[in-house]
């Protein structure tokens, strides 16, 4: 009996509405029937709606797809998609997922384009495809760029939700939305340049006197509070639209250095973009405006680090306030000496700066944490973490086994592959031989010659696709190799790292945390025995007693100390059957 071959559906479309033939529910029909056709028995469906395809990190299902076919979850034996587009538009991230794909014995097939990945001559178009589906890609974000240039270049506000102080309205005699003044909120802008313009104050301060006085913003699309931020005051005293002017390019999506289609937006020196008379009624005069711009260009300038230049707030970002959640930064209390132009030493803390006056979120927790205490709790955890699990041994003995039977197995492929081709090398030159020992003047000398130039053409695809997966075995086997070498390696700094915190210099410090550490939670006030850790999260996952878990709680109290939990205040006093999965994570992140 044939067995019947396992199938995903996947399906993809950027907007959320599409051309007909393009909908998510027309995909899926077509590739249905497609399965039906071809005796597939469907067995998973995905499906990202409203999604670009210029790599798969925002496209979840696409992402929780590959994991299926990595876990073994179904068997499948194919991928059935719509059109190479609806796979990805970047030629790169096509090729390394199918290759991902390929490497679990799943293969891709094009519905519309008839392209199968089982053959060589699949994998060909695929590469052609994949190649002009970004060139396509690129076009449309080209000629959408250009659109909104010349929206810009009109006066016309440019997408996206319209400034605070306006709404999108039609307008008579205009196409399209354009930004009228929503009164309201109008006034607050007004309030906001007139202290900042006229009075002494920074943006930080016009943000706490405004919260003081009990002015609020509305609440709209993204906002999250209607108290008053800093951040909020400087938006809006950069912003050019507020004298009616409409600005092109104050931000850019720029690639990453050293990522493959991994973006951030970046924002734009003022000499870097263009400003465009608007056709929008403005909300505070021309002048009023490059006031605050003179102004903000003195007054809106980071100052750079005069004092302990060597000191990083190693777990800054990693601790949450206990009160609202957010994250706690490091910050510094430094004191002259009197009568004098000497400082006493620095005292380093841990402080939540979510205040209501400042940043607009309400919250009163205003304990500072000592830096000291809390690192040496954290530094104390690592090492009893490397030290005390048997992850040495484990690591030793595992990375070891599966680097050699990793290598074993490529080699033997290697070998088949080539006694395969020598094979097929040989064959192929008798073939040729006795084409060229023919007679031209035999009468069956021209259907003779096709059947064997026929078979001569079989053999070299044969010999094509051998190498090609002797290419793709030595790729595998440098792979392998340099995998339990550099997973090795790593092992190796991190140990000496780890022994030797006290003397590694704090920025590597603060880099080596972050790579164990995830995010902090905290007592609110040191508990007894002088502990502030309440729970961590770990980046990578932790084996206790047979559980598997990221994270870690501690008890307020030792007494109260169970069989599984650490008094990380005292490493010593308790062990545990602890090993830990340290070296996947490692792995996933070289």
């Amino acid at each position: 009996m044939v067995k019947k071959l396992r199938c995903y559906l996947y399906t993809r479309v950027s907007t959320e509405m599409q051309v007909d033939g393009y909908s998510l529910e027309a995909q899926k029909e077509r590739l249905r029937k497609e399965a039906e056709h071809r005796g597939m028995k469907v067995v998973g469906e995905y499906s990202d709606e409203g999604k670009s395809g210029k790599n798969i990190k925002g496209r979840p299902e696409f992402k929780k797809m590959l994991d299926d076919i990595k876990d073994g979850k179904d068997k499948v034996d194919y991928v059935l998609v719509f059109k190479l587009s609806r796979f990805g538009r970047n030629a790169a991230d096509t090729l390394n997922s199918l290759q991902y794909m390929e490497d679990f014995g799943t293969n891709l097939l094009c519905v519309e384009d008839g392209i199968d990945s089982a053959g060589a001559s699949g994998k060909l178009m695929i590469s052609v495809l994949a190649a002009v589906a970004e060139i396509e890609r690129e076009n449309i974000k080209e000629q959408t760029m250009a659109g909104r240039r010349q929206k810009a270049r009109d006066g016309r506000w440019n997408g996206g939700f319209a400034p605070y102080g306006y709404k999108l309205e039609h307008k008579d005699g205009e196409k399209g939305k354009v930004l009228v003044i929503e009164e309201k909120e109008a006034e607050l802008v007004r309030l906001i340049y007139d202290k900042f313009v006229n009075t002494q104050m920074g943006a930080n301060a016009v943000a706490k006197w405004l919260n003081e006085h009990g002015y609020t913003k509305t609440v709209r699309q993204n906002g999250t509070t209607p108290a008053l931020s800093a951040h909020f005051v400087k938006l809006v005293l950069d912003n050019p639209v507020y004298m009616g002017k409409i600005a092109y390019g104050r931000r850019k999506t720029e690639k990453i250095d050293g990522t493959r289609n991994e973006y951030h937006i970046v924002k734009q020196a003022e000499d870097a973009y263009e400003v465009y008379d608007g056709i929008h009624e403005a909300i505070i005069p021309e002048e009023m405006w490059y006031e605050a711009y003179a102004k903000r260009k003195l007054t809106g300038v980071k100052h750079e680090k005069t004092h302990s230049m060597g000191h990083y707030h190693m777990l800054s970002g990693l601790v949450r306030c206990p009160e609202c959640g957010a994250k706690m930064y490091g910050v510094v209390n430094r004191k002259k000496k009197k009568g004098s132009d000497e400082y006493y030493k620095d005292m380093w803390y841990y402080k939540c700066k979510n205040r209501i006056r400042v940043e607009g979120k309400p919250c009163s927790y205003k304990t500072n944490i000592r830096q000291d205490q809390l690192n040496a709790e954290v530094v104390a955890l690592i090492k009893w973490i490397v030290n005390e699990w048997h992850f040495k041994e484990e690591y030793a003995s595992t990375a070891a086994g599966r680097k050699d039977d990793k290598l074993d197995e490529l080699l033997a492929e290697e070998e088949r592959l080539q006694a395969e081709r020598k094979k097929l090398e040989n064959r192929k030159k008798r073939l040729l031989a006795k084409i060229g020992n023919m007679d031209a003047d035999d009468d069956l000398y021209d259907e003779l010659c096709e059947d064997y130039m026929g078979i001569v053409h079989d053999l070299t695809e044969q010999i094509a696709k051998i190498d090609a997966n002797l290419v793709h075995n030595r790729i595998l086997k440098e792979n392998a190799q340099k995998m339990a070498y550099t997973v090795e390696q790593h092992y190796k700094v991190l140990d000496t790292m780890i022994n030797n915190f006290e003397k590694t210099p704090e920025e590597y410090q603060k880099a080596l945390v972050n790579v164990f550490i995830e995010h902090i939670e905290i007592f609110p006030n040191r508990e007894e025995h002088g502990r502030w850790l309440k729970f961590v999260r770990f980046q990578f996952p932790l084996e206790c007693n047979g559980e598997t878990s990221d994270e870690m709680w501690f008890k307020d109290s030792l007494d109260e100390v169970e069989e599984n939990e650490i008094p990380i205040s005292y490493p010593n006093e308790q062990q545990s059957n602890v090993s830990c999965c340290f070296q996947n994570f490692i792995q996933n992140r070289i």
